[in-house]
């Protein structure tokens, strides 16, 4: 005899919130923020802040996320007040792309 599986979503809810989901969404994270880190480019000589880029790397989780706030979650961020211009570049810097290429290598 097959067995038999249903389904409710309320279980389904309570997985996705639970302690053990939370902890490898934040292990993935730690795996990316170690990629990013590892890729973050350091500035040159005539750099004011050498290396903040690179140390500014932070990780959050919470089991209240999402656009539902019905799952768990982790979150890699940059802190520097500069990031986004790392990442996406300027019309004078070239777009380094460093979460993207760490998430796309990492996260497994």
């Amino acid at each position: 005899m097959a067995a038999r599986f249903r389904m409710k979503k309320r279980g389904v809810g309570e997985l996705l919130r639970s302690p053990q989901i939370e902890a490898e969404m934040r292990r993935r994270a730690e795996v990316i923020k170690t990629a990013a880190v590892t890729i973050a480019p350091v500035g040159g000589s005539s750099d004011p802040h050498p290396g903040n880029y690179k140390s500014s790397f932070d990780v959050t989780s919470t089991r209240r996320g999402g656009q539902r706030r019905d799952r768990a979650t982790a979150t890699v961020r940059n802190g520097a007040y500069y990031a986004r211009f790392v990442e996406y570049g300027t019309e004078r810097v070239r777009a380094h792309h460093v979460l993207l290429r760490a998430a796309a290598a990492g996260g497994r």
